[in-house]
Formats: structure tokens, C-alpha cells, sequence
């Protein structure tokens, strides 16, 4: 049994519908990033399943029950991170993620979630004199508090410093090996990419793609191209010449090669900078991430709705 289920899920606002016919599954010990534009109906699919919304249409279940009817059950196992509020202004996070664990029977020692995201200096700075990157972490850490067996992160590295994104990887990571699973919305792509095993890509209330970032890549990344980086201004000309197709400094020092040969170009291009003393500092030959969500959503990437938030969804607890 999956432990998120959403099968022909719909959505409608009044006479508009948000979500029509999605349907995805994500396993236990597993990581799966929902992506989407502004309106793409992500967030509304997320509070079904988290249990603030209910559907129109279809159904979903998580940890085999109705998020919606079995509510006081699940509850209890789940993990839900917002963006943004939720907490006591004039609390720090040490009384915060007191008060919480003293919801759960068995909940993880606050102290040592503290320690987890890194807020052991602030432990008793109130909420409000956080900065951002510090409510963010505070925030992922009440979502841990009840130990889940399924957590909702909602853009867990946005605002976050460099330190605090590898914080966020390293929690998501030990989820995943105890077996957790992790939904996530973000629109930074690049974490998405380091962060998730499957990607759902939706697009005007429906999914346009599913898998993970490379078979996304080689079924919609277009042109197979190879992607270096060096020093900064090689000499162009005189690469295309010995790789027999053009190359493009996209970026200093980031360079493409259209690669429908990729193992013969590959030799080719490190014989070359061998020859000329240049390094061959990084190389990947599938599109990114984001170069395949930009080809599956458009660049525009909206579709002129915009979602509106659950009621009483800003509130935590039980």
C-alpha cells in the first residue's frame, strides 16, 4: 500500500476547477516533489492530502486512511511544514517545540531537534526577531516533532542560507532511510533535484510529467546536449573544430555542446582540454532540471488562477 494515494483527484472553486484528474502514488522511504507554476494546483492537492481541503471529485488516502474522515487517527502521524506562521510571535524555539511535543505521546526530544536544524544559539530569541532562514528551520523542525511517517514540506529551503539548505537535505535524507515519506512543493528546482526520487509536474490542474529528474530530461529535455565547465573564454572556434559541432559559453566558464554522440564527444572535449591545460571542472550530459520544467510548463509557466489558501490552514496543532 502506498503511502500517498491520489487517484483522480478534482478540485473545484466555485465554477473554476483547480485540480482535474491528478493521480500519483509515493512509497514510504520515499521522496516526491511536486512542481508546478503559480496556480498550477500543487498547494490545493497538498491540503487534500494533508486534509484541509475536500475533493470534488476522486480520492485520496494517506497511510491507507481519508485524510478528511480519519482526521483524529492520522493526524498524529503526519508532519506538515508551512511556509510561513503558525507560531507564537513572542516564543522561541525551544518553548515552541516544548509546547508541541507536548501534543504527541512519544515525540522527539526538543533539544535535540534543536541541535537537528541548528537553533541551538537562538533557542530563546521570540519567533518574531527570527530571520527568515531561522523560522524556516523551526518550522521544519515541528513537523518532526510527532516522529512521521509522512511529512509535507512546503518550500523548506525557501529564504534559507547555503547552511541551512544543507540542514534541510541532510533531515530529508535521514527520513527517507527511516523510511518516511516525504511530499514537497518548492520552486527552487535545483534542491528539488537533489532532493527527490520522483517528480510530478503540474501544469493548469493536471499532471504534465512524472519520474525522476533524468527520465524526465530524456523523455521532454529536447536537443541531448553536453554541459561542461572550464576556464572561462576558450577558444570556441578552435573546440568546435576538434569536437566537429559548435559549442556555447552560455555563462563564464559554463559551456553546451549539442551531444548526440555524448561518449565520442566526451573523449574528444578532454583531449582537447588536456592538450590546452584547461580543466574539465564539471560534466553532465542530460538537460536540467529546470531546462525540462521550462519545456514542459513554458517560461510564462501561469495560467492565470491562483489558489486560495485552507482555512485555518496557517494554524498547527491537533
Amino acid at each position: 500500500m502506498p503511502a500517498v494515494e491520489c487517484r483522480d483527484l478534482v478540485i473545484r472553486y466555485g465554477q473554476h476547477t483547480a485540480v482535474d484528474g491528478v493521480s500519483f502514488d509515493a512509497d514510504g522511504g520515499e521522496v516526491v516533489a511536486v512542481l508546478g507554476p503559480n496556480g498550477a494546483g500543487k498547494t490545493s492537492t497538498i491540503e487534500t492530502l494533508e486534509g484541509y481541503r475536500a475533493a470534488a471529485g476522486g480520492h485520496v488516502r494517506v497511510l491507507g486512511l481519508d485524510p478528511r474522515t480519519d482526521h483524529r487517527a492520522l493526524v498524529a502521524r503526519l508532519g506538515v511544514m508551512l511556509q510561513r506562521g503558525g507560531v507564537y510571535p513572542m516564543l522561541g524555539p525551544q518553548a515552541v517545540l516544548r509546547l508541541f511535543a507536548s501534543y504527541y505521546e512519544h515525540p522527539e526530544p526538543p533539544d535535540r531537534l534543536l541541535d537537528l536544524v541548528g537553533l541551538g544559539g537562538v533557542a530563546g530569541t521570540p519567533y518574531r526577531h527570527l530571520s527568515g532562514g531561522e523560522q524556516q528551520r523551526l518550522s521544519l523542525a515541528l513537523a518532526l516533532v510527532g516522529r512521521p511517517e509522512v511529512v509535507f514540506l512546503d518550500e523548506p529551503t525557501a529564504g534559507v542560507d547555503p547552511e541551512g539548505r544543507i540542514t534541510v537535505r541532510a533531515v530529508v535524507g535521514a527520513l527517507r532511510e527511516r523510511g518516511a515519506c516525504v511530499a514537497l512543493t518548492t520552486h527552487e528546482l535545483a534542491e528539488a533535484e537533489r532532493l527527490a526520487d520522483q517528480m510530478v509536474v503540474m501544469a493548469g490542474g493536471r499532471i504534465v510529467a512524472t519520474g525522476t529528474a533524468a527520465e524526465l530530461a530524456a523523455r521532454h529535455g529536447g536537443t541531448p546536449a553536453l554541459r561542461f565547465s572550464s576556464t572561462p573564454g576558450l577558444d570556441l572556434p578552435a573546440l568546435a573544430a576538434a569536437l566537429g559541432r559548435p559549442v556555447l559559453e552560455e555563462g563564464p566558464g559554463a559551456y553546451r555542446v549539442e551531444a548526440t554522440a555524448a561518449a565520442a564527444v566526451t573523449a574528444a572535449l578532454a583531449r582537447w582540454l588536456e592538450d590546452h591545460g584547461a580543466p574539465l571542472l564539471e560534466l553532465r550530459s542530460t538537460a536540467s532540471l529546470e531546462e525540462t520544467y521550462l519545456t514542459l510548463v513554458g517560461r510564462d509557466g501561469h495560467d492565470g488562477h491562483e489558489e486560495p489558501a485552507a482555512p485555518g490552514r496557517g494554524r498547527r496543532g491537533r
